[in-house]
């Protein structure tokens, strides 16, 4: 087990929250990885790091399919700007790389905001290291992180 995975594990224990990491080999699509972790490509949800222009930063949670609507994560936010980090600065920001980002064990704890689409639904996410993905309920997943959830993404096109 990886320091990332024990990490994560760590976190979820300290607050309650059931996970399971599985280990899946590597995909070339979101539906490709769907079909190997047995769920609809809305069912992974991608963990993105987002900078607000103080320099501190939030996660949004975001379903397969969709992508992130900036005006509306900034109204719900409440600032006028925000951005997708450089992969160096997200990896300082949470201790883990792009594509294995989850809020779980981050070494810090961002606020936390999910679209809308995930409540209800056991989700699959970044695990903290390559080639494992994270099952988790995402009503605990929100519950524990005490995340906003709101209407933050639209259709991709």
């Amino acid at each position: 087990m990886s320091d990332a995975h024990t990490r994560v594990r760590e976190a979820a224990a300290e607050r309650g929250l059931e996970i399971e990491i599985r280990e899946r080999p590597a995909a070339d699509s979101l539906e490709e990885a769907a079909a190997i972790l047995g769920v609809p490509p809305s069912g992974i949800v991608k963990t993105l790091v987002v900078k607000r222009s103080d320099g501190s930063f939030l996660f949004a949670l975001v379903p397969g399919g969709r992508s992130i609507s900036w005006p509306k994560l900034r109204a719900v936010v409440g600032v006028n700007k925000l951005r997708l980090p450089e992969a160096e600065l997200a990896l300082e920001a949470t201790g883990y790389e792009r594509g294995t980002i989850t809020p779980i064990g981050s070494t810090t704890d961002w606020p936390v905001f999910a679209d809308e689409t995930i409540v209800g639904r056991r989700v699959a996410m970044g695990a903290g290291a390559h080639g494992f993905s994270l099952f988790v309920d995402a009503d605990d997943l929100i519950g524990a992180y005490d995340a906003t959830v709101a209407d933050i993404t639209v259709p991709e096109a």
